[in-house]
């Protein structure tokens, strides 16, 4: 039996640690800090990266990492110089995601297919630029912006702004000191996350996220508003191209760079007349894409974690998946991802739902109440024989969960059923 040490405090950590304490080869499951609505959890930050490997250590735990800061500290490397087994690309592995600059360049001097870009560290440089080319942008922060720091532009002006906001407001800290100025691809957009043991890559059941606030994708960007999956935006077809031309040529290129990348490679891919570009690669599992993934998921995900770590992924199976699709409501705080309300009490979480799991992101416990501590709340995901009925059974969850200031889009789930 193993006991896992679940790095992380969102919905996508609940999940994770759902799923493998599935297993009848795990033990515990411990949560880092964990949430409201995880068991075993250990008041440690993230970030706190020695104190993480004294306590796996003292447990023994195989230590799975959920988000992107402690990768991109080097979480990794430091376990796996203490002798510690742990889930995850290195320090220099996850730069594809920590530097936007360093993963365009990569992408570009790869052939990894992905929009035009230029990158700047002077603003009048980049409007300037903005200004010479015939086409819109995307104004984006080189850094880390907790998936927030991406800004889409219809126009000049559109664009002009964006620049200001990133490198004079400091809207995103130091993360926008540079800047890549991308051409904008119209196309549809969807997730694309594969398991790696930096030789072979696995993919992960398809998915599509919904990042902007508002329905009808309007308003800012956020951390991610609601998943669906299955996809039909990814037809068979299509995840052979994008498992070929992205996923398997951006391993074999991380390679031959000697970084070998293990864990989980998540490519944003916007499909356009056919054709498959990276809009950007994370170095973890999405969130909100993770909390459909894995209720899906059929195999012991603690099988592949085990063979990445080991650089045996071959040897298994491909992943099995339930026909079934399954939904993932985001229940959000309102104001998010702005400033939002704090320490507001839960209501309606014992009410149950067929085929239901609600996942806790920005939640605590304090005294047997469940009270809110984050903007994206909760993840309510379901399942159903049809993606209509995953919709349905999510939102009949999603409503019986009350809080003052609770705010969730209504149209998670719409573009799969607009696109079949």
């Amino acid at each position: 039996m193993t006991d896992i040490l679940v790095v992380g405090s969102g919905a996508r950590e609940h999940a994770l640690g759902w799923k493998l304490g599935m297993s009848p080869k795990v033990g515990k499951v411990f949560h880092a800090p964990g949430n409201g609505g995880t068991a075993n959890n250990v008041n440690i930050g993230v970030d706190e990266i020695e104190k993480l490997a004294k306590f796996a250590t003292e447990q023994k735990c195989l230590t799975v990492v959920g988000p992107e800061v402690p990768l991109a500290a080097g979480i990794v490397n430091f376990f796996t110089s203490k002798g510690l087994e742990i889930f995850g690309p290195t320090k220099e592995a996850a730069q594809l995601e920590s530097s936007k600059v360093w993963s365009k360049n990569f992408m570009k001097r790869n052939g990894i297919p992905t929009a035009r870009f230029e990158v700047f560290d002077d603003r009048e440089e980049a409007k300037k630029y903005a200004e010479s080319v015939g086409y819109p942008l995307v104004v984006k922060a080189d850094g880390l912006a907790a998936g927030k720091g991406v800004i889409v532009c219809d126009d000049l002006e559109g664009a002009v702004v964006a620049i200001d906001k990133i490198m004079n407001e400091k809207n995103f800290g130091n993360a926008g000191s540079k800047i890549i100025l991308e051409e904008r691809i119209d196309g549809i957009e969807a997730s694309y996350i594969a398991i790696s043991d930096g030789e072979t890559a696995y993919p992960m059941a398809t998915s599509q996220d919904h990042k902007r606030i508002l329905d009808g994708d309007k308003g800012p960007n956020t951390g991610g508003m609601g998943a669906y999956s299955p996809t039909p935006v990814i037809s068979n077809e299509m995840a052979e191209v994008i498992q070929k031309n992205v996923i398997e040529k951006t391993i074999g290129a991380m390679k031959r760079e000697g970084m070998q990348f293990k864990g989980f490679i998540y490519a944003g891919i916007m499909i356009k007349n056919d054709r498959p570009y990276v809009l950007e690669f994370n170095a973890r599992m999405g969130d909100p894409e993770c909390q459909p993934i894995m209720v899906r998921m059929e195999s012991d995900l603690i099988d592949y974690i085990t063979a990445c770590i080991r650089g045996t992924l071959s040897s298994l199976p491909k992943i099995s998946w339930s026909a079934k699709s399954a939904v993932c409501v985001v229940l959000a705080a309102k104001g998010y991802p702005e400033s939002f309300p704090k320490d507001e009490e839960v209501l309606g979480l014992d009410v149950m739902q067929k085929e239901s799991i609600v996942f806790h992101a920005g939640t605590r416990k304090v005294d047997g109440r469940i009270l809110t501590s984050g903007g994206r709340v909760f993840g309510v995901t379901a399942t159903g024989r049809t993606l209509q009925e995953a919709i349905s059974n999510a939102y009949a969850r999603a409503e019986k969960i009350t809080w003052p200031s609770k705010y969730c889009r209504s149209d998670i789930g719409q573009k799969g059923l607009s696109y079949t």
